[in-house]
């Protein structure tokens, strides 16, 4: 069989532990690589009746963790609020930061708040190098990043001492699978302690998914076909089991669910009679051996040692 007739193999959903919601498409960076599009033009943002049915499926459904996504999920103006009541319900958050949002006018304090939340953070940093970040992320991103890493260190983000959680991510800047996620980690410290101070959890290495924005960009380098094909040409069975999509539902800015984020670009539903987070508010209600809508992207998460939002998988 040719590599472009593989299929992905089916796989079926697990018990429901984490809930990944897209607040809203807007972000004050427009990256190359974005799967989402973001934007500082993105007009969509989750409705304030959205909003408040999610601690009630929280709730619902013994959810052990929020992921908060976007865009810059900080912009949506009830990103505070959502926070402090899901805290309130002991529920461990996550906020996918770009870690500029922390630098612009008007959100100066918006590092105090998440740590006073003890909110965990994942932030995007594609390398330790000016040159590299700036291409993939836009001029001064890289300046700008380092000022928010500081300032996150100093609330106690990604020191041993504090139960502050700082995890970076890396993703490549050309059409290639991510390297080791131990070595570069180890790499990571040593640069950004020596240079710059800094101190952060772990690292978190992921590949970049051929949809949207970054599609677009292999299209535009000729290099689709081939970045498609390398995915799946490493395609390594042994992450089929870890693969986020089996314990995370995804959830976009008008309430409706997906197995993933990706799926969720592609517009590719979850199976099933659950269309909805109203859905998700009815009792004893499981998605337990679902089957998960797949395509030719999901090599991107089993590709090499696997890539999923906390990383490798092998």
């Amino acid at each position: 069989m040719e590599i472009t007739k593989t299929k992905f193999p089916e796989i079926k959903r697990d018990y429901l532990d984490t809930l990944q919601i897209n607040i809203g498409y807007k972000c004050n960076q427009s990256c190359s690589h974005c799967h989402v599009n973001s934007s500082p033009s993105r007009t969509e943002m989750m409705s304030d009746d959205i909003i408040k049915l999610i601690p009630k499926v929280i709730k619902t459904n013994n959810i052990r963790l929020l992921d908060i996504t976007g865009g810059a999920p900080e912009l949506h103006p009830k990103f505070k609020q959502l926070v402090k009541e899901v805290r309130s319900l002991n529920v461990e958050v996550m906020d996918r930061c770009n870690l500029t949002i922390l630098t612009e006018p008007g959100y100066e304090n918006l590092a105090g708040f998440l740590a006073s939340n003890k909110v965990q953070i994942t932030a995007s940093l594609p390398c330790y190098l000016e040159g590299n970040v700036d291409k993939q992320r836009g001029k001064g991103v890289f300046e700008n990043s380092i000022l928010a890493l500081k300032k996150l260190n100093s609330f106690g983000y990604g020191r041993e001492d504090k139960d502050l959680i700082l995890n970076l991510v890396y993703n490549p800047s050309g059409p290639q699978l991510p390297p080791s996620q131990k070595e570069l980690e180890d790499t990571y410290r040593l640069e950004l302690k020596e240079r710059f101070g800094i101190f952060f959890s772990n690292l978190f290495v992921l590949a970049n998914m051929p949809i949207n924005r970054y599609e677009n960009y292999l299209k535009i380098i000729g290099k689709l076909k081939e970045y498609n094909k390398l995915l799946k040409d490493n395609h390594n069975p042994g992450n089929i089991n870890s693969v986020m999509c089996r314990n995370t539902l995804s959830v976009d800015w008008k309430g409706y669910l997906y197995d993933c984020d990706f799926n969720q670009q592609l517009g590719m539903r979850i199976n099933g009679d659950i269309k909805h987070l109203d859905d998700l508010l009815i009792p004893f209600v499981s998605l337990k051996d679902n089957p998960i809508s797949t395509g030719d992207h999901c090599f991107g998460c089993t590709a090499g040692a696997g890539s999923s939002c906390g990383g490798e998988l092998a």
